[in-house]
């Protein structure tokens, strides 16, 4: 098995997940615990950087979020939402503090209807910590002590 061009074992493929390219748009098997070695895509060799959120499509929702062996926080938002751009610095030193352990991703619910609709995403942010395919936290609008302290739960 290739791991973005990387050949992975089956003792690797504790914490995998499947994360498009953003440039080439491929869609990669990546093992979250070795982000650090910086996995590139299988098919352009560019860098799949986990340091940072990972924006994910309502097609590939399923695939890299419900999937994932992995927990991980899904920020809601829209580029218009003003509170949004307050979350964004949080959401970003939460992908680099947990580099490894959680994949953090973002969703535009205006791009992702059918997905906001279905977590009934009714204000934004929203932000949602999955783990094995279930939703078990939520936080509304700019929580950042409480979002810290379920990330702490999520990955301990």
């Amino acid at each position: 098995m290739t791991e973005g061009g990387r050949s992975i074992t089956m003792s690797d493929s504790i914490s995998q997940v499947s994360l498009r390219c953003g440039f080439c748009l491929e869609l990669n098997t990546v093992n979250v615990e070795r982000a650090g070695d910086r996995p590139v895509c299988s098919a352009c060799s560019k860098p799949i950087l986990l340091d940072r959120p990972v924006k994910v499509s309502q097609d590939d929702f399923e695939k890299t979020v419900l999937q994932s062996d992995v927990p991980v926080l899904v920020d809601f938002y829209a580029d218009w939402c003003a509170p949004c751009k307050m979350v964004a610095p949080l959401i970003d030193e939460i992908a680099h503090q947990h580099i490894g352990k959680m994949l953090v991703v973002k969703v535009d619910t205006d791009r992702a209807p059918d997905v906001a609709m279905k977590y009934e995403i009714r204000s934004i942010p929203t932000l949602i910590i999955f783990q094995d395919g279930v939703e078990i936290e939520r936080s509304l609008g700019f929580e950042p002590e409480r979002v810290r302290d379920l990330i702490e739960k999520a990955v301990a």
